[in-house]
Parts: C-alpha cells; sequence; structure tokens
C-alpha cells in the first residue's frame, strides 16, 4: 500500500488545482484518474472566458500547461481507475485495478458526465454519427451537416465550432429561447451555417450504417419531421459522477453538498469541481473549487499529525 498525504480522485482542472495548492503546502500528493490529464476541458477548441488567458487557447494546451506546473511542485500523476474508497480510524483507503492508496485526507475532483437522450438509435449508433464531443469528432464531419442538440453554453459553443467545419448546423433546443450566454447567441443567429429548431426534441436517431437523418418532434403541436443529417451532437446537460460517494447528502440534481471550505459532512472528505452542488459551472470556478480543496485539506492534514 501506497501512503501519501492526500489523495484526490480526478486530474480535471479541479483536481490539478487542488494538488498544486496542496503540494505547495508541502504535502505528497497523488492524483489518480482513469484517463490521465484533462477531463471535460480537452473537448474546449477556444477557451475565451478564462480571466488572464487571452487571446484564447483550446483545452489541451492550458492542461498540458496546468499538468506540467503540478508536477513541478512534487504532484504525482496516475493513470489508474479507482474500485472503492474505505475509512479506517483516520486513514482513507482508496483501492484501483491493482494498488491500494491511503491518506488521511481524499479529495473527490471527478467531474460530470455528458446527459444522454435515451431515444431509439442513440446507443446504436454512437460512435457512427451520434457523439459528445464535437472538438474530438468534428473533423469527420467535414462539408457534411450535422446536428446540435442543447441550448446552453456548450451546445452553442460547440455549434459555433462546427459551423466552421461542417455543410450545415441544425442546433436543436426543446425551449422556445437559447439558455446560453449572449454573446453565443448573438453569434449563433448571425451565422447563415446554423439554423435553430426551437420547441423541438429528438424522438429518434435514423439510419442503417451510419446516422442518415433525425425525427423531431414539436413539444407545442406534436408534429413529426424527418430531417436528414449525418451526424448527431448532444450537449442536454452532465450527471454528476458520485457512484463512490453514494452516503454524501446531495442536492435535488445528484450534486455533492460541502461547505465553502469544500468539505463533506466526513472529515478529511472533501469535494470540487463539476461533482459538487454550485449555481455555476466553469473552468474558472472549478479551479477556485480545487484551489479552495486542496489548502483546507493540508490544513486538515496538519491538524491531526
Amino acid at each position: 500500500m501506497e501512503q501519501s498525504d492526500i489523495l484526490i480522485i480526478g486530474a480535471g482542472v479541479a483536481g490539478l488545482a487542488a494538488g498544486l495548492y496542496a503540494a505547495r503546502s508541502g504535502m505528497k500528493v497523488y492524483i489518480l484518474d482513469e484517463a490521465g490529464a484533462g477531463g471535460q476541458i480537452l473537448q474546449i477548441d477556444n477557451l475565451e472566458n478564462y480571466p488572464g488567458i487571452f487571446p484564447a487557447v483550446n483545452g489541451a494546451d492550458l492542461t498540458d500547461t496546468m499538468k506540467n506546473q503540478a508536477e513541478a511542485f512534487g504532484v504525482k500523476i496516475i493513470q489508474t481507475s479507482v474500485s472503492s474508497i474505505d475509512k479506517k480510524g483516520n486513514l482513507y483507503s482508496v483501492k484501483t485495478g491493482s494498488e491500494e492508496y491511503s491518506a488521511p485526507a481524499v479529495i473527490i475532483a471527478s467531474g460530470a458526465e455528458h446527459s444522454k437522450l435515451n431515444v431509439p438509435g442513440e446507443s446504436e449508433f454512437a460512435g457512427r454519427g451520434v457523439s459528445y464531443c464535437a472538438v474530438c469528432d468534428g473533423p469527420f464531419f467535414r462539408n457534411k451537416n450535422v446536428c446540435v442538440v442543447g441550448g446552453g453554453d456548450s451546445a452553442c459553443t460547440e455549434a459555433l465550432y462546427l459551423a466552421d467545419i461542417a455543410a450545415h448546423v441544425d442546433l436543436i433546443h426543446r425551449r422556445n429561447q437559447l439558455r446560453t450566454q449572449k454573446t453565443n447567441a448573438d453569434r449563433i443567429f448571425a451565422n447563415e451555417k446554423i439554423s435553430v429548431h426551437f420547441d423541438s426534441t429528438i424522438k429518434q436517431i435514423n439510419g442503417s450504417i451510419k446516422v442518415e437523418s433525425v425525427t423531431l418532434n414539436n413539444v407545442k403541436t406534436g408534429e413529426e419531421t424527418e430531417l436528414k443529417t449525418n451526424g448527431v451532437f448532444i450537449f442536454v446537460g452532465m450527471v454528476p459522477r458520485t457512484t463512490l460517494l453514494e452516503i454524501l447528502p446531495k442536492d435535488a440534481s445528484g450534486y455533492i453538498v460541502t461547505n465553502e471550505k469544500m468539505e463533506t459532512a466526513i472529515p478529511g472528505l472533501f469535494v470540487a469541481g463539476d461533482v459538487r452542488s454550485k449555481p455555476l459551472r466553469q473552468i474558472v470556478t472549478a479551479t477556485s473549487d480545487g484551489a479552495i480543496a486542496g489548502f483546507f485539506a493540508a490544513e486538515y492534514v496538519k491538524s491531526i499529525i
């Protein structure tokens, strides 16, 4: 069993920020993540709303910088999948597929994953026209028609990104107005390659080998229409990754409740980033969560030694 002072589950921006602040406080820090460093930020092509980073950079570049910075202060990032978290006395035990790690404090920065539409054809055509990442899969649809589902910041940002690649983008939103920032909305309506379908949902995704069309349903009239498309990019919200923490108090949407120090109801267990209950989920708030969690986790460890 390897022992450290603080274990962090998740190497997205919240986890990396937590690692940096904890390591700078003199802690021995391990970050565990099955996918390595990055998380959702890797899907961002142009990060233009992070204070102090201008002109815009892409998410991968910012991740590399944060990773290198954390490692320079001694953080060890381990690519592995966590299977369980237990506490015995003042020590937490975190098991992975082949190893076991222990520490007096744990920071959960496991993030959230994309919600599904749960309609016929979605799972069948995953990877064959259905995607949840425009930056990852957009280049496969160069000069083709695609749909983007959703009306929030993520959907609108990805629609604008795809408009530079695809022949045309159909933005499908179940409400009668977009829920994104005004800057994004103005860009959407000004882009001749984007058509917005309000009050609409996808009832079914159709095709043979790959996606060929979607069946749209107008939520007000009940009218159904078929829209030809080669790809469906889905951005309809997130689901917090809390499977390791079912006993912790959560809000109505399933996000873990903490105080302002990122402490949970269990001493020594902290939560940061998109998995946490809060009013705004942005990269800047995730890094803030991480910094606070890293600092107070270090304070907690010092208090029990």
